[in-house]
């Protein structure tokens, strides 16, 4: 996996789910590809990482940002070149599907759709969660405008209810994904 050239910005926007407890090994695999990388959190997986935050924003050269900024506030990342939205739960998929944009990570995916920021985006949930209608219904809405979903075959497989792996989770199809969409 390899940036596009050096120093292009990725934003890695996380989720709490048992993936995003491993997101310093990932900034750490993006930065050696020559990504810039900006890290969001929801409000919960900020909360989750409270004690690795600090260490996070030195890895990244930036804030962590887990809600929106006042608007006489400046803008403190550098423009996205490609933001990744992984681990992705269930309520991350559906509020951004739907435009439910409570969120900071959710309300900048909800925006980069019309900015035409690349995005991709991983789901992390069980298969007791992918059986409500309404997630498939917004993974499908999600592909319509645009967005790389890697789910199912050739993405992240649901596993049962309580047998989660986060240390198998498939970071590497993230990155890969967002650098080949920057590739002539």
């Amino acid at each position: 996996m390899t940036a596009k050239t050096a120093n292009q910005v990725l934003y890695l926007l996380g989720s709490a789910a048992p993936p995003v407890l491993n997101v310093a090994g990932v900034i750490e695999q993006a930065k050696a590809a020559g990504w810039d990388v900006c890290l969001g959190l929801t409000p919960t997986a900020a909360r989750w990482l409270d004690d690795q935050l600090p260490a996070l924003e030195r890895l990244t050269g930036h804030p962590v940002r887990c809600q929106y900024k006042l608007p006489r506030e400046p803008d403190v990342w550098p423009p996205a070149d490609v933001a990744v939205i992984a681990p992705a739960t269930f309520n991350t998929i559906n509020q951004w599907a739907l435009g439910i944009t409570d969120k900071f990570i959710v309300g900048f995916a909800a925006e980069a759709i019309g900015k035409g920021i690349p995005l991709i985006t991983m789901p992390c949930v069980n298969v007791a969660y992918v059986q409500h209608v309404q997630f498939e219904r917004s993974v499908d809405t999600l592909r319509s405008m645009g967005v790389t979903v890697l789910y199912g075959g050739g993405g992240f497989v649901p596993n049962e209810p309580g047998q989660g792996r986060p240390n198998e989770y498939p970071w590497h199809l993230a990155l890969d994904t967002a650098s080949s969409v920057l590739s002539p």
